[in-house]
Order: C-alpha cells, then sequence, then structure tokens
C-alpha cells in the first residue's frame, strides 16, 4: 500500500535552490537522488522498463513525393511509391500499411504478383526487391542488386514467374521472382535492332509480351525504335524506327495493334500486318496552322488503349497540350469514341491506372475507373458514368490541405465527443461524387479489442483547424473550423499594417488547447492573437468580444556607459509595468494618433454574425503593436474550464484573462512577477534606438516551410542570436567588454557591450541557423528559437567575455557555474520568456494548509513561479465578483527553459486538472432544467479529500527533471535528462493498462525517447529512436496516454507510434490484412471459330526457354542476389544479440558463397576452354593425320 509516513513536523527542508543558484539536490547526469523532506515518501512503482518498446504503428495521410502506382485486380489494393524510399499499400478502409527501403533510394516502378500475395519494387540504387504480402507487417524476400546496369522499365505478366527487366544500356534481362536469380536468358541492344543502325537506341521505357502470342516481347526505345522480340527463335520478327521518341505503349486486347504516345504531343496506331508506317496518327490536342501543319504540343507521358463489349474503346492520357496554352493545369483526357473529355488537375501527374474487370490483357478490358496519382492528391475517376465523377476518397489524404503547423494527441477521450463532432461535420462535407463503392476494396480489417476514443487535432497554415477520430489506428476526418471567418478580409491600404506583419499567413495556426471534457477549445495565431471556442449543438447570432493587449516591456531613462559608446542592443528590459487595457478592450483615442501604435494585426468582425453549430467563436485577444514594434508572438499557453481563466505569455510577460466575465485580471512582465524573489539582479537600460528596422524580418512564411523542410518556420521579430543558458552569439561576443567572469560583487557594474544593429544581425545569424539546421543542432537555442518562433535573451546573454564554440560548449555543461552568482548578479540584458503554463490546485505558499487554485508559470531562464488565485465559488458570485491575482515570491529553479508540469497525489496517481462539465449555452431554455456551471475537482470539497497529505509536483525542463514536495517546497527527486543536447517536448501520460502507471516521457534533440518512473524519476527507456532532421518533427511531436505518440513524418504525413510493450505485442491483432486468399479469375473460353481462325492465344513454357537448363546461368558479376529478413521478424530487433550474430554470420557465408560460385564459374569456364581446344587439336590432327608432307 502506497502511503505517506509522517515524521517530526519540525524538521527543516533544503530549498531545492541554494543561495548561490544551484541546485541544492543536484545530481550527476542521470542519476537521481533523494532529498530531505517532511515526510518519507513510500510509493511503490508499478512501471518497469519491460512495459516499455518503441515501435511505429500506422502512418496516416498523402505518400509524399510519389514516384510510381500500381494495382492488383484480383486482391484489389492499391501500392504507391515514393521518392524517399517508402511504399504505401492502401485497402478497403483500415487497410493501410507502410513499408520502407533501408536504402532509402526512390522507387521507379511496382509489380504486384497478381493475387500471389507479393510486390516487386525497383528502386534508384538499381535494386529489385520482393516484398512478402502474406503478413501483417510486410517485410523483404529476396534483393537483386544490379552492377554493371540501370533499371529503366520492368514487366511482370500475368501468372508468370520470370519479370522482364529492361536497363539504360538498352538490354533485356530476366529474372526468377520465386529465387530472384537471372536467367542466362538475355536480349541484348544490338541483336534487337539491325547491324546496319549506327545509332543507340536509348534506354528501354516499354516491355510488354503480345496479348495474342505470350511468346512475343514488344520492346520499346527511347528513340522511337520498336522491336517486336521472338523468344523462342531469338530475334526479332519486326523493327519500327519511327522519328519521334516513345513514352508509352498499349495493346489492343486482341493483340492486333498497339498505340504509342510521343514526345511531341501525338499518339500512333500500328497494325502488326504492315509495320512499315502508322496506318494512323492523331494530335489530340494540336491544332492545324495556315501551313497544315500541326501546332506544337506537349509530351504526351502516358496512354491507355481499353476495349469495351457493348461500347466504343476508351482512350486515356496524360498530357499532350499545346504549348501556347500558357499556365494551364495539368489535365487527363478521356477519349470515348468521338466523344473528348478533359479533367484539369490541381496538381502535376506523377501516374495513373485504368482498372478493369479482368486480368487478362487478351480478353475485353471493359474498364470502370481510372486511378489519378498526383504530386499532392489521389483520385479515382468513375469511367461508368459519361459526367465521369470521381470516388469519394475514404484515406485521408487532405491532411496536408493546407500546410500542418501544429498537432495535438488526445487519447481516452470521452466517448461522446466523436459522435457529436462527426455528426456536426457530416453537414458540411462536399457533394457530387460518384456513388458507386470505393473500388480500392481489398484486404480485411477488424476493430481490435483495446480501442478506445482517440483524437487528433492539426492547425494549418490556412486558420485551419481539423478534427481526427484517431481511434484504432485510423484516421478520419471529423469537423473542420476556420478561424480565418472571425476577422475581416483584407482590403487595401486600410489593412497594410497587417500586411506587413504577415505577409502570407497571418491566420496560422501556433499551438490549440482543447478540454474536452468542458469543450472548450482555444487557438493561438501567428498574429499574436488568440480565439475562444465554445462548443453548442445550435446555431446562434451573436458578437464576437475583442480584448487587445498592451503587452511590452517599458524602460527608463537610464543611460549606462556603454549606451553612450556602442551601438544601441537589440532587446528592451526593464521596470515598468504595461499599461492594462480597459475591460472591454477599447484603448484610448489618443494610442492610435501614432503610427503602428496600439493596434492589432487583424481586425476582428465588430458586428452580430451568425454561426453554424460546431464551435462558435466568443472571445478574441490580440496583443497590440507598441511604438512602432510588432507584438510578440505568443509562446504558451493554458485554459482551464472550471476556473473560466486564460492565461498566456510571451517573451514580455504574461496575461491572465477571465473569459467568463471577458476582462483582462493581470497583464505583468515576467520581471514584476517575481517582485523581491528575482534571484538575478537586472540592469535597466536605455531605451532601444533604431525601431524601424526590426519589423522588416517579422513572421516569415508557414508555406516556405512547408515546400522546403529546411526554411524556417515562420516567426514573430525573431533575432536569430544563441539563446542556450550560456552561449552567446558570435557577433555579439566580439563587440562585449572583456571583462573577468569572476567579478562577484552585485554592485559592480560592468560596461555592457551592445548587440549589432538588426540589419546586421540579419545578415551575420540567418547562416548560423541554418548551418544548425543542416548539422545537427549543436546548440540546443539556435533549435529551440526555431521551435517556439520566439525572440528571447537568456540571462547571462550579455555577460563580456569571449569564448570560443568549444568553450562555450564547455560551459553549457557547467550548470552550476553558470547559475552561480559572479554570472548572475552582474550586469545583463534580460529578455525571459514564459514557456509554460499550468492551472491547477495547489499550494501557492509554504505556509498552506489545503490547495487553491494556482497558476505555475515556467520560464526560459529555468524559474518556476507560483501564482496563488481567489476565485468565487458561487456562480452568480462568480459572473460578478473579480477573481483576484497575487503573486508569491515561490520561485523554483532548474536547469534550461521549462516545459512541463504536472501534479501527483499521496499516492503517486496523477491528479487532474479541475473542469466544468459540458453545457450548451445556446440551447433553448428549459426552465424545469436550469443550465448551472458543474465543475469536478474544483476546490474547496477537492481540497478537503486529496489535498490534505500535500501532493508532488512534476516539473521537467530541456535538461532537467524535478518533482518537489508541496507545500513544502523541498526537491525529493531531480534526474539530468541530458547534457549534451536538449529536450524538445515532455509530457506525463499514464499507461492505462497498469494500475498507477505515471511515467514523464521526453523526446530530445538529439533523437532520443527517454521514458522515467515518478516520482522517482528511473530511467526505464532511453531508445536513439528519430534523428532529428528538420523542425517540422520537432514542432509536432507529441506524447499522449495509452503509451503513443505522433509526428508529421512529412509535410503530407503523420507517423504514429507506440512506447508501450504491451500496444507492440497487440499490434499485429490490430492492424490489417493485406492478403486473402482468393480464387483467380478464369479466363474466358474464345470458342472453335475464333482459335480455328487464330483468334486464340499462343502459349509456350517460359521454364523452358529460360530455366537454367537451357538458358544456363548468368554472369554473378551482373547482378548480386541479397537475401531479405522476411522470414524473421526480429532479426534487427535483436542485432546487438545472439540472433544477429546468427544473421551476420549466414551474410557472411552467403557472401564467402558467391565468392566461391564466382570461382567455380570462372574454373568452368576455363575448363570448358581448355576442352574446347583439345577438341579442335584433335581434329586438326585427324585431318592431317593421312597427308604427305607436300599436301600441306
Amino acid at each position: 500500500m502506497k502511503k505517506f509516513r509522517k515524521v517530526l513536523d519540525g524538521l527543516t527542508t533544503s530549498s531545492p535552490v541554494n543561495a548561490g543558484g544551484s541546485p541544492a539536490c543536484g545530481s550527476a547526469a542521470g542519476t537521481p537522488t533523494a532529498a530531505p523532506t517532511p515526510r518519507e515518501l513510500d510509493i511503490q512503482e508499478t512501471l518497469m522498463s519491460e512495459h516499455f518498446q518503441i515501435c511505429k504503428t500506422v502512418r496516416h495521410g498523402f505518400p509524399y513525393q510519389p514516384t510510381a502506382l500500381t494495382f492488383d485486380p484480383v486482391q484489389k489494393i492499391l501500392a504507391i511509391g515514393s521518392r524517399s524510399g517508402g511504399v504505401r499499400i492502401l485497402g478497403r478502409p483500415g487497410v493501410d500499411c507502410f513499408c520502407q527501403h533501408e536504402s532509402g533510394a526512390a522507387v521507379l516502378q511496382l509489380q504486384f504478383l497478381i493475387n500471389e500475395g507479393a510486390l516487386v519494387t525497383a528502386c534508384a540504387d538499381d535494386t529489385l526487391h520482393l516484398w512478402n504480402l502474406r503478413q501483417r507487417r510486410p517485410a523483404i524476400l529476396h534483393s537483386l542488386k544490379f552492377n554493371r546496369e540501370r533499371i529503366t522499365f520492368c514487366h511482370l505478366p500475368f501468372q508468370s514467374k520470370w519479370l522482364y527487366v529492361g536497363t539504360e544500356r538498352g538490354n533485356t534481362h530476366i529474372v526468377n521472382v520465386e529465387s530472384f536469380i537471372l536467367s542466362g536468358y538475355v536480349i541484348m541492344w544490338n541483336k534487337a535492332i539491325e547491324l546496319s543502325t549506327k545509332t543507340h537506341p536509348g534506354p528501354i521505357v516499354h516491355l510488354s509480351d503480345s496479348p495474342k502470342d505470350e511468346g512475343k516481347l514488344l520492346i520499346g526505345f527511347e528513340s522511337g525504335t520498336i522491336v517486336m522480340w521472338d523468344l523462342r527463335s531469338k530475334r526479332a520478327d519486326f523493327r519500327i524506327y519511327y522519328d519521334e521518341a516513345i513514352h508509352s505503349v498499349s495493346w489492343h486486347h486482341e493483340g492486333r495493334q498497339f498505340m504509342c504516345s510521343h514526345s511531341d504531343g501525338s499518339l500512333s496506331m500500328w497494325n502488326l500486318r504492315n509495320t512499315a508506317k502508322p496506318f494512323q496518327v492523331t494530335f489530340p490536342h494540336g491544332k492545324s496552322q495556315r501551313d497544315g501543319r500541326k501546332e506544337s504540343c506537349k509530351p504526351i507521358l502516358k496512354v491507355e488503349y481499353k476495349t469495351c463489349r457493348n461500347s466504343e474503346s476508351f482512350v486515356i492520357f496524360s498530357g499532350g497540350l499545346s504549348y501556347d496554352k500558357a499556365g494551364r493545369r495539368p489535365t487527363l483526357t478521356i477519349m470515348h469514341g468521338k466523344a473528348i473529355t478533359v479533367l484539369e488537375m490541381d496538381h502535376p501527374i506523377v501516374e495513373f491506372l485504368v482498372l478493369c474487370e479482368t486480368p487478362y490483357l487478351n480478353e475485353v478490358q471493359e474498364p470502370y475507373a481510372a486511378v489519378v496519382l498526383l504530386e499532392k492528391d489521389l483520385i479515382v475517376v468513375d469511367l461508368t458514368q459519361s459526367s465521369f465523377p470521381i470516388f469519394e476518397n475514404p484515406y485521408p489524404m487532405d491532411i496536408h490541405e493546407s500546410p500542418v503547423t501544429c498537432t495535438a494527441y488526445f487519447a481516452d477521450c470521452p466517448p461522446d465527443i466523436i459522435p457529436v463532432l462527426y455528426s456536426i461535420g457530416a453537414k458540411h462535407k462536399k457533394t457530387g461524387y460518384s456513388h458507386k463503392e470505393w473500388p480500392v476494396s481489398g484486404g480485411t480489417w477488424t476493430v481490435g479489442s483495446q480501442s478506445y476514443p482517440e483524437i487528433i487535432i492539426t492547425g494549418h497554415a490556412d486558420g485551419s483547424i481539423k478534427f481526427w477520430d484517431a481511434t484504432a489506428i485510423t484516421l478520419q476526418m471529423l469537423y473542420k473550423l476556420k478561424t480565418s471567418k472571425v476577422f475581416e478580409k483584407p482590403k487595401g491600404s486600410e489593412t497594410a499594417r497587417g500586411a506587413e506583419l504577415v505577409e502570407e499567413d497571418p491566420y496560422a495556426v501556433q499551438m490549440v488547447s482543447w478540454c474536452p471534457q468542458s469543450r472548450i477549445f482555444c487557438v493561438v495565431g501567428i498574429s499574436a492573437h488568440i480565439i475562444l471556442y465554445c462548443f453548442s449543438r445550435h446555431d446562434s447570432n451573436t458578437a464576437i468580444t475583442s480584448l487587445e493587449v498592451r503587452l511590452q516591456c517599458e524602460v527608463e531613462d537610464v543611460i549606462s556607459p556603454s549606451d553612450t559608446e556602442n551601438a544601441v542592443c537589440l532587446m528592451d528590459a526593464g521596470g515598468h509595468s504595461p499599461q492594462p487595457p480597459s475591460p472591454r478592450g477599447n484603448t484610448p483615442d489618443g494610442a492610435r494618433d501614432g503610427a503602428r501604435d496600439s493596434i492589432p494585426c487583424l481586425k476582428v468582425k465588430d458586428r452580430v454574425i451568425r454561426m453554424p453549430p460546431g464551435y462558435q467563436a466568443e472571445l478574441v485577444v490580440q496583443l497590440l503593436w507598441v511604438d512602432g514594434e510588432p507584438p510578440q508572438q505568443i509562446t504558451s499557453l493554458d485554459l482551464n474550464s472550471a476556473y473560466g481563466l486564460l492565461a498566456l505569455g510571451n517573451c514580455n510577460g504574461l496575461v491572465v484573462v477571465d473569459y467568463l466575465q471577458k476582462t483582462i485580471i493581470l497583464c505583468m512582465t515576467t520581471l514584476e512577477l517575481y517582485g523581491s524573489a528575482d534571484p538575478f539582479q537586472r540592469l535597466t537600460r536605455s531605451p532601444r534606438k533604431n525601431r524601424q528596422s526590426t519589423s522588416e524580418f517579422c513572421m516569415r512564411g508557414l508555406s516556405n516551410f512547408y515546400s522546403d523542410s529546411k526554411k524556417r518556420i515562420r516567426t514573430s521579430y525573431q533575432s536569430l542570436t544563441e539563446l542556450s543558458d550560456n552561449q552567446v552569439s558570435l557577433d555579439q561576443e566580439r563587440s562585449k567588454s572583456p571583462t573577468s567572469v569572476a567579478c562577484s560583487s552585485p554592485a559592480y557594474t560592468d560596461p555592457r557591450g551592445t548587440a549589432e544593429p538588426v540589419c546586421n544581425l540579419r545578415a551575420s545569424h540567418y547562416s548560423p541557423v541554418f548551418y544548425l539546421l543542416d548539422n545537427g543542432y549543436p546548440s540546443r537555442r539556435a533549435m529551440l528559437q526555431q521551435l517556439h518562433a520566439v525572440s528571447m535573451y537568456s540571462h547571462d546573454e550579455h555577460h563580456g567575455t569571449t569564448y570560443t564554440w568549444s568553450e562555450r560548449e564547455s560551459r553549457e555543461n557547467s550548470f552550476s557555474r553558470s547559475r552561480s552568482s559572479s554570472v548572475s548578479s552582474i550586469d545583463r540584458d534580460t529578455k525571459e520568456a514564459v514557456t509554460t503554463l499550468h492551472f491547477a490546485e495547489s499550494y501557492g505558499r509554504r505556509s498552506d494548509v489545503l490547495p487553491a487554485p494556482c497558476l505555475w508559470v515556467g520560464t526560459s531562464l529555468g524559474l518556476v513561479l507560483i501564482v496563488p488565485m481567489s476565485i468565487p465559488t458561487d456562480e452568480q458570485e462568480r459572473m460578478e465578483e473579480p477573481v483576484t491575482i497575487a503573486p508569491t515570491s515561490t520561485v523554483l529553479m532548474l536547469k534550461g527553459s521549462v516545459l512541463r508540469f504536472s501534479f501527483l497525489d499521496c499516492t503517486g496517481g496523477l491528479i487532474h486538472s479541475p473542469h466544468e462539465a459540458w453545457r450548451d449555452t445556446h440551447a433553448p431554455d428549459d426552465p424545469e432544467r436550469p443550465r448551472r456551471r458543474r465543475l469536478v475537482n474544483f476546490s474547496p470539497c477537492f481540497s478537503q479529500e486529496a489535498g490534505g497529505d500535500g501532493h508532488l509536483a512534476v516539473v521537467c525542463s530541456e535538461r532537467q527533471a524535478k518533482v518537489f514536495f508541496m507545500p513544502s517546497q523541498a526537491c525529493l527527486y531531480v534526474h539530468n535528462i541530458t547534457e549534451s543536447s536538449f529536450v524538445l517536448r515532455a509530457d506525463v501520460v499514464a499507461i492505462s493498462n497498469i494500475s498507477n502507471s505515471v511515467c514523464l516521457a521526453c523526446f530530445c534533440a538529439n533523437g532520443h525517447i527517454m521514458i522515467l518512473s515518478l516520482p522517482s524519476l528511473r530511467p526505464l527507456l532511453d531508445v536513439h529512436y528519430l534523428p532529428l532532421t528538420d523542425m517540422r518533427i520537432a514542432r509536432t511531436f507529441c506524447f499522449t496516454n495509452g503509451g503513443q505518440a505522433l509526428y508529421l513524418s512529412s509535410p503530407t504525413e503523420i507517423q504514429r507510434i507506440t512506447y508501450s510493450q504491451e500496444m507492440c505485442d497487440n499490434l499485429q491483432e490490430m492492424l490489417g490484412e493485406l492478403f486473402t486468399p482468393t480464387d483467380t479469375p478464369e479466363a474466358q473460353n474464345r470458342g472453335f471459330l475464333k482459335g480455328f481462325f487464330g483468334g486464340n492465344t499462343q502459349t509456350f513454357d517460359r521454364e523452358e526457354l529460360f530455366g537454367e537448363a537451357a538458358a544456363g546461368k548468368a554472369s554473378r558479376s551482373l547482378a548480386q542476389h541479397i537475401p531479405g529478413q522476411g522470414s524473421v521478424e526480429g532479426v534487427r530487433a535483436a542485432a546487438g544479440g545472439a540472433v544477429g550474430e546468427l544473421a551476420r554470420a549466414r551474410i557472411a557465408l552467403d557472401e564467402r558463397g558467391q565468392r566461391l560460385g564466382e570461382l567455380e564459374e570462372r574454373t568452368a569456364l576455363m575448363m570448358a576452354s581448355a576442352e574446347t581446344f583439345s577438341k579442335h587439336a584433335h581434329e586438326l590432327m585427324l585431318k592431317c593425320k593421312d597427308k604427305k608432307w607436300y599436301q600441306f
């Protein structure tokens, strides 16, 4: 039984921070230690290391940068290859599988072994892979690496085990897909063309067997040469030399004619009876000019020629538009008889396929749909209707409809929230889709036994919010909210002030906060605005209340010696209180007289507007321009529905808003929150003299971040200086006074060095940031600026000593020195940001007996402030009486910026914040059931039951985690998470299947995922999972309960992972089956007369031609066979153990066997040569045996 054992009440406790600023309970990195406490903690922790394992679960969204497409007409599954080496296999909703080639080479082509449960991929590194799809997580069975030739095209005939491989040299090789061994049968390019041809025909762009005779292979070369190769006689039946380059070839099902698409935008039809010239050449989109010639057109990249039994044939192709129509969108043209339909696409066409009723090429095809793979979308066109409508896509392919800027993940939500959101969102769905079922319907999937409601929220660059149902590893769109509807549309010069601040994406979502129980939703925008939404099932006509906040650090006009000698520093810091706005956000008229002063970035609609059911805007809070300077971006946010309060912070200070009374109850700078408890002695300094240039680089567009991961995230007023605890930017270091660090007197005022002007900072600091992005972030602060999108100075950033890169890195590892009085008490220009906020029932003072509503504030300097509040409990008093806030002298300290707060009770269980039960404020009045506020876990009742013995406060920063006992504020445990890197994301989560299963999950910038036990902070898991290659991962990574997490793996895809061992064990049950046993449809009986007159196809035994007995062995130097790991799914996980050693030994034996095989092959060749020589010598001897000497 977990309990606290009380000891002497008068026992003194040591503070977590000593007089010098260093931690009193510090320990070596990775070693948690205990500190004296008035109560002895005795909690039996249930979580162990064996409860955790990192594993990818499922990937959602559109495949990023797609390159290839294929379809299995019997299994009805679709595969998409990408430039990064990924393969997505899709079936019915719920059947969604992602595979990744270890090499990361782009996928050039995909080929299903139809109805065999296997897939062949050809990659840009000239390697063929065979994937086994008969297991829930596909794996590679075989690989074949070509060493001397580059793969350009592959073709696998239906029900054949021999794969034709065309190369860049023009040769055609044949691979046995069962053993993945090359056949000795090779069609050399110089044998395929005539000997009189003087030029190389180019790479092979097409391979296909004749529908009429499988023994005839049609080879298309890029230069325009077409060869019909007779596989039996090993010679060419005919050769076609055309003037225009060939892009694709498509057969008529009878095998008597075929169609080619060319680079000049033409289609040519060829008949096998006369191959001297095409019997038809058409330019579908080319008009005749006055001289009789066709106008030049773009290439037709692909053509499909499909026949129908009861109607005209279909000719479907992409491209071919005339060049004079500049700016036209990519098109797919459907020619059905004499009717021509042109479908314009929103994005370039990568590939398309025509889905037919039969897998047999020699039967009437009967096409019913066309799958079009675009660069950023997947579209399926219904060919059975004359209007050619598209099917409604059941997959979440529109995550990237606008670039994703933030994510939030909520597991174990209230069970009623998903049906409610779906019913509201269903009313706004698009119409006009095909009424037929989605044609990609393969595989099987059932909801697992461990499903619980999960919701993913994505924020986008256009200001939209999307709610997704993520239950049971699926993803389905629930509801879409557009925050831009709250604001007036820009109108010319009237909004020039906002246009200069936010060029492209003024409504971009920066962060979200959601209370699922009360359904209160809060959005932070890039234009320094916050929108509060309440959920209602009914529409309403209301006006949106707007509050404007003037949050700026004002300074006293104090001139220090350095101000008269050096350039003016970039940032302000000082001691005057900001001017709070009036309760309803009205600013004095005089405040608007100056240019860009006391004005918001966006204009809120000031009229009554109709709001449909769903989330309805109630309140907008906007930070104002001050003296020509744009507002700093909001870096932290928290709301509490029980308190009716909303808190926000940035690098200037803290604001607390009462959204019930719609008033601002606190607006203070960070320095004013400390009062006399400020652990650092800071100096006021003169106001900035150069304000004009600072707004020139505000808020870069997030759309650029979408297209290039190396481009920076949108930032507001971002100085690109290094922001570590001890790191100083190179340019600022050069300008500082070389004062010794050892000077410890607080009264000593050293002349401060100053930063360069802003225009110089732009030029000198952009490159280092890009360098850090590309080289693994040697400084945590350079990345932190990108992560938080905020400009702020560290406490000792202006210290006057110059350091090299290595010295600065070594200083960063010494926390006690950086927090010592010699550093913290002398001059510094502090821009301290509020990095995290949390409302909770806690103790604001050590003398408190019962918990009360408090606001925990964490800053970028690693300081924690506790702000107690007094909130009326009666509902009527709450709406009339003000909420009082009294900052105390309580200050806790950690190493690095504070990231997360959480609270545990006396038994080690997680304490949930108080909240309000949802009530529909716009529902019709019911006198029998008045809509009163119903609060959960709200004091004083909560305090009497659970708060009498105190509680534990878990605080996590970029480098450190601490557990404090409240109200004594004693530090019980401390754990230095990392010294060489820093934490990007930290969350206190519960593993739902285990009692008392609370842990601290951390994601570090070096790619490590770490799990710490609570409250003892024992390391339970430390895995190098994900190298941080760009800021997209840092911005979107988040943990949630149930052992799950997610991040944006590409601009278009969400990757979900689990760190729970139980979920890893049950993952096979949760995933869908890709392969279902299905009978292959029988070929049609073509009848006696058609067979008698030559209509039947001619079959032949490929094994007889391509087998080793007839064709011999291929040269081992041409391609290397690599055995796969498909039959051993866990070799990689056990690579460090005995299984891994056995696998490596097996690979070594295979390589040795290959070398021995090559030696044997060379020996056999030598023996054959010697035997041939002996034979010729014997024949010559017999010939000359009876001749006389004069007969020679």
